[in-house]
This record gives structure tokens, sequence and C-alpha cells, in this order.
């Protein structure tokens, strides 16, 4: 496992908490909603280096996914 891969994992593992957290759900309902979603793609994907990115600001990613069909980030 190289270093990307290994932070990806962190970060899929620290986002599956954020939600079972959050919405007080069961680990594995949790991860199937992280791996369904359209973000998980991206994640995994390290051309977007969102695996650097904060486990927080990542799951307000996959809040915006959940509630508006897509993912909305804040311009700067």
């Amino acid at each position: 496992m190289n270093k990307e891969q290994q932070m990806i994992e962190y970060m899929v593992q620290d986002i599956v908490e954020l939600i079972t957290v959050s919405q007080g759900i069961e680990y594995d309902r949790a991860m199937r909603i992280l791996y369904y979603s359209l973000l998980y793609e991206k994640i995994i994907d390290t051309e977007t280096g969102l695996y650097r990115e904060s486990p927080a600001y990542v799951y307000g990613l996959l809040q915006d996914e959940l509630n508006f069909g897509r993912i909305v980030q804040a311009e700067v």
C-alpha cells in the first residue's frame, strides 16, 4: 500500500465515523452511504487530491451531495 492509498483509507474511515456519529446509524450503513456516493469516486481518484483535505471538509461535500444531489464546492 502506497502513501496515497493509506491516506485514502484513513479518509474513508474518518468520514464513515463522522456519518455514524452525526446521523446516529450503524457503521455498515454509513459505509454503504459513502461507497455508493459520487464523492467516494472522487476520494479514491488521486488526481482530485481530496484525500489530502480534512475529513470534516470532505464530509461537508458528502452532506451537500446527499442534500442537493450534487457536490457543491465554494469558490475562494
